[in-house]
């Protein structure tokens, strides 16, 4: 399954708080605007293309396949890391200067932030749920109706970062900022004692096209960009086995 770097966004649900004036909505064939905010915006992007394959991969689990059920509860507590550092980098590193130089948006980003704890609760509440069906296939349907549940959660908190957030933000800071970048993403894992570089880069732009990868990759330091290669091709071994060919779990999902 493609990802996109820079999603269409849907419109938003009206319990959500709206703040500031009209929002210009991108479109697929748009040239983004030189990667502003690229960390967020592949996070975004991976965690939907994980939370609609770990359903049906979950649903074709089969009895007696033990290693490809710890496999799938390995992946889903490296999805789980994955997000709490996203949202550590943006309720202690980002948001506070927005509040400083965009007071107007203080409810907005209180309402995220509050969101933020909905959401993490919620992941970890799954988490059990998750590890349970790795070893109980009985339970493996309902289970993958929660992680679908999840998701469109999620994907309304998404949309409203992407729709209401990111384009007043592209007017907080310059078009050099490190805020919200990919290195920078990076780096609050590695603080944060979160996912390692490599399992990292390679799971947000696993189905990134390529000639977008090596842009991505000219803002990270040259080490990253020379291990790259070697990150991916791992990576892809480790993790092809879950999800199996996408007819199989397209089927699993009718």
């Amino acid at each position: 399954m493609p990802s996109h770097l820079l999603p269409v966004a849907s419109p938003v649900s009206p319990a959500v708080p709206t703040q500031g004036g009209p929002v210009h909505d991108r479109t697929a064939d748009e040239e983004p605007q030189a990667f502003r905010f690229a960390g967020l915006r592949l996070v975004h992007s991976a965690l939907r293309r994980d939370l609609a394959r770990l359903p049906n991969a979950l649903r074709l689990l089969q009895p007696g396949e033990d290693e490809k059920g710890a496999a799938l509860l390995r992946h889903w507590t490296f999805v789980t890391a994955v997000l709490s550092c996203h949202h550590e980098q943006q309720d202690t590193r980002i948001w506070p200067i927005v509040r400083r130089f965009a007071p107007e948006l203080r409810l907005l980003l209180n309402w995220l932030e509050s969101d933020h704890h909905n959401l993490d609760h919620s992941f970890t509440r799954v988490t059990t749920l998750v590890r349970i069906a790795s070893r109980d296939t009985g339970s493996v349907w309902p289970v993958a109706y929660a992680i679908e549940d999840l998701a469109a959660r999620l994907e309304t908190h998404l949309r409203v970062e992407e729709r209401q957030l990111l384009p007043r933000m592209e007017m907080v800071f310059t078009e050099g900022s490190r805020v919200g970048s990919l290195p920078e993403l990076l780096d609050v894992m590695h603080s944060a004692d979160g996912p390692g570089t490599p399992d990292a880069l390679a799971w947000l732009l696993d189905g990134v096209e390529p000639a977008l990868v090596e842009r991505l990759l000219a803002d990270c330091d040259d080490l990253v960009a020379r291990h790259w290669p070697h990150w991916q091709a791992t990576y892809q071994r480790c993790t092809a086995p879950l999800w199996g060919p996408p007819e199989a779990w397209d089927a699993a999902g009718e």
